[in-house]
């Protein structure tokens, strides 16, 4: 196991009907800026009952950010907490609503010459001295952003990582049944986000992390578990709780800690939806597959792990067990509804060399946890996952 450091200050408050607790976690003399995607938080009933908790606070609103929060947009949300003065920040949506609003709170205290450099500092901390507080009200479970000092933000035609120990949120509220309403292909891109979150921590290569490993086989089997079943029983308590706390857990560090970790899915899966529109999660259900298919060779311990321990696969040869792990997987994230071929998503292979220059344009050209997948390797990603 490598060495590591692990920090996590992040109040989490999980359960239904907490959400008057608001008001002994913001400061009362805090004016509270409530920031949010579209209308559902308003439809549903969840921004009236924040502001009833958040009492005689002075409360001021920023709807509109956008799947793949925009810069520009956040950048509005920035000169609206300076022109007045804003103390604390809320989150209330997905992941990107809180990455939107991790950004708001970094560039609203940043006193640097270049904005934009917030968005160039990618597995390294971003350029900051200070950042706002926030908190969040996690209204769809995936990212797992609720729980973590990360954020995705999109500029000029790319995706862009920025993290800061600043911006872990003060707290988070996972209500299960704020949940209950959200369409049934947000929960699968949910599941699959959280599935591939653990994926990209943990298939990689043995370095003997035995806890990290058993958690990281836990959260992944729970989302085998009750993943069609939570979209299939939408108010099941239950089985949605165990959705949120899986999203939650499989991205707030804990299994990512002293192990090489991947990401290849995720860089590659970004440019698909920069260039596409396709949704992030099943960008990731498209490419993982292949992505195995093509690194059996460096992966071969731990996906021969992965196939014996998440999905009891225990007869055969060690090559044998990989595919039908492999095969698996593949049926899981169909059996969501989540389709697994570019070609589902009208992408032809016409296109591959514009998502290779994207990535060439963006550094990506050493990817994996031994970053030796080289472009070339990621042509016949993708033309496998055709």
């Amino acid at each position: 196991m490598y060495n590591f450091n692990f920090y996590n200050p992040t109040h989490i408050v999980f359960g239904k009907d907490r959400l008057h607790e608001l008001d002994s976690l913001i400061p009362q003399d805090n004016k509270v800026l409530v920031l949010y995607g579209g209308g559902s938080v308003k439809k549903f009933g969840t921004l009236s009952k924040i502001k009833a908790a958040l009492g005689d606070r002075e409360v001021l609103e920023f709807g509109g950010i956008e799947s793949n929060p925009q810069f520009d947009t956040v950048m509005k949300a920035v000169d609206l907490v300076k022109k007045e003065n804003v103390d604390f920040l809320l989150a209330v949506g997905g992941g990107s609503v809180i990455d939107g609003t991790k950004f708001v709170a970094m560039a609203s205290k940043y006193e640097g010459n270049n904005i934009e450099d917030l968005l160039y500092s990618g597995f390294a901390p971003a350029p900051i001295t200070d950042a706002l507080p926030l908190g969040t009200v996690v209204t769809i479970p995936a990212t797992g952003s609720e729980m973590n000092p990360c954020a995705v933000i999109s500029y000029n035609q790319g995706k862009h990582l920025t993290m800061s120990p600043l911006i872990y949120p003060k707290f988070s509220f996972l209500d299960p049944e704020i949940t209950f309403t959200l369409p049934t292909t947000q929960i699968a891109n949910g599941v699959v986000d959280a599935f591939i979150h653990t994926i990209e921590q943990y298939v990689t290569f043995p370095v003997d992390a035995r806890i990290q490993d058993r958690t990281a086989e836990g959260i992944l089997q729970t989302l085998v578990e009750i993943g069609k079943e939570t979209i299939d029983n939408p108010t099941n308590y239950d089985t949605r709780a165990n959705l949120v706390w899986s999203a939650t857990m499989a991205l707030n560090g804990l299994i990512g800690v002293g192990v090489p970790q991947d990401w290849t899915a995720h860089m590659i899966g970004h440019e698909l939806t920069v260039l596409f529109g396709i949704d992030h999660g099943k960008t990731l259900a498209i490419l993982q597959p292949s992505i195995w298919k093509l690194r059996k060779d460096k992966k071969s311990k731990k996906l021969l792990q992965y196939a014996e321990r998440v999905w009891h696969i225990n007869e055969g040869s060690e090559e044998e067990k990989i595919q039908l792990a492999i095969e698996k997987t593949k049926e899981f994230f169909e059996s969501l509804g989540v389709k697994t071929h570019l070609s589902d998503y009208n992408i032809s292979k016409d296109k591959i060399d514009e998502i290779i220059n994207h990535l060439e344009k963006h550094g990506l050209t050493a990817l994996s946890e031994t970053q030796d997948l080289t472009l070339d390797i990621v042509r016949q990603i993708l033309e496998d996952a055709m």
